[in-house]
């Protein structure tokens, strides 16, 4: 049986043996006719508070929050659906786009026309969010379970803050979006690092799905709430990443309708864990580099049995990547034991350890194989990973059930009797 992954731009189609497999894809959902017109009526009609417009008053700053370049956000209609929705309300001199990186590398100016368009990246100032830059955070006190948090001046000093984002299920913070356009997003590293140490990480109700009680969400969605968000939208995506649904409003309510709809479509319940678990990291942007596919490696880790298989396809076009520690931290121990061990022994977390613990924990469950363009053997070994060329051939050498996860974190299945 022939399965299109989601893989790089292109996708790749691989033949699977019918008589042991099961797909596993989010429920199909088509596009709304008009996706424009599906985000004003989000902005005109919030799930809870007035309109957006109704919010802002002549002479205001406003501040947007917009993701960064790793995620399939369609900012290029969203953007300017809020632009329009404040037309002769405020200046766009007055309005600074904020790309929350996170702890990302910022976007470049190729990129960002490409994620914005032309026509806002020259009407619209937009700034690269730099968790490192102590000058471009301001202090803000603690807020969770003892959270330090600096966040980025430019949104906390605008009168008005707008989050935009999309929802899907997300490996650690249960869902995506929402208040995540704050914290991680807009944060300073130490922030980031200890909403992402190991106790919260190593929480197991801080998985995929899991929103209260999740150690990690509850912080993130206490930071938003302390500091303020004026508005909030976000949209839920099918597989050719169009919008299927726009939510806007109040951010709590907001985010909570947003992840009902997207639970409906991608968590999907399965009987037994399987022997072999093929998964993706949902094609490009998201399949960009080694350190976002991890996601894709959960999400199949959630059915595949102790001593198993996952076999990842994801083209990581931009490596580990270079940047940032992730490669230094994955590649500093001789096994994800112990690899997993030293993590969990300190006692100050550091940049990209919470990666690095996840990953570590999956191939401490399982045998882990990519299927990846841009790393070779050597640089997979050096992070306890295997490659194979042929994903097909590999499978059929396996024994055992074998599920396939096409779209990777985009369709989360889980046991059905957990």
């Amino acid at each position: 049986m022939w399965v299109d992954l989601a893989y790089g731009a292109d996708g790749l189609a691989v033949d699977f043996p019918g008589d042991r497999t099961t797909v596993i894809a989010p429920v199909a959902r088509p596009a709304v006719p008009d996706e424009t017109a599906e985000l004003r009526r989000a902005l005109r009609e919030p799930v809870a508070g007035p309109p957006l417009r109704e919010r802002v008053r002549p002479g205001q700053t406003v501040a947007i929050s917009a993701c960064d370049g790793t995620r399939p956000q369609p900012r290029h209609l969203m953007i300017p659906a809020i632009l329009d929705e404040l037309d002769g309300v405020v200046d766009l001199g007055d309005v600074v786009i904020l790309v929350a990186t996170g702890t990302h590398r910022g976007n470049t100016p190729e990129e960002l026309r490409a994620m914005f368009g032309d026509e806002v990246v020259d009407a619209v100032r937009i700034v690269n969010h730099d968790a490192r830059d102590a000058s471009s955070l301001r202090w803000m006190g603690r807020h969770g379970k003892d959270v330090p948090v600096w966040l980025n001046r430019e949104w906390t000093d605008a009168d008005v803050r707008i989050t935009t984002g999309f929802v899907e299920p997300h490996f650690f913070a249960g869902f995506s979006g929402g208040p995540k356009l704050v914290a991680p997003g807009l944060a300073a590293l130490e922030t980031v690092l200890t909403l992402h140490d190991a106790a919260r990480i190593g929480d197991p109700r801080a998985t995929w799905g899991v929103i209260e009680g999740n150690p990690v969400h509850d912080d993130v969605r206490a930071i938003a709430a302390a500091t303020g968000v004026t508005f909030a939208l976000d949209v839920v995506l099918n597989r050719e990443q169009k919008i299927v649904r726009a939510f806007g409003g109040d951010l709590a309510p907001m985010h909570a309708a947003a992840t009902a709809a997207a639970r409906a479509a991608a968590m999907r319940p399965v009987a037994e864990p399987f022997d072999v678990v093929v998964t993706t990291n949902a094609g490009f942007p998201l399949d960009q580099n080694l350190y976002q596919s991890v996601k894709g490696m959960s999400a199949a880790a959630q059915v595949v049995r102790p001593g198993g298989t996952i076999i990842c396809a994801a083209e990581c076009r931009d490596g580990f990547p270079d940047h940032g520690s992730y490669r230094e931290v994955l590649t500093s121990a001789a096994s994800p034991d112990a690899l997993f061990e030293e993590i969990s022994r300190r006692t100050e977390t550091i940049p990209d350890q919470w990666q690095v613990q996840i990953q570590a924990r999956i191939q401490r469950q399982a045998r882990v194989i990519m299927h990846t363009a841009r790393l070779g053997d050597a640089d997979l070994a050096a992070a306890h990973l295997e490659r194979t060329e042929d994903i097909a051939a590999t499978v059929r050498a396996l024994p055992g059930r074998v599920c396939v996860l096409p779209e990777g974190p985009m369709t989360i299945p889980y046991l059905s009797g957990e």
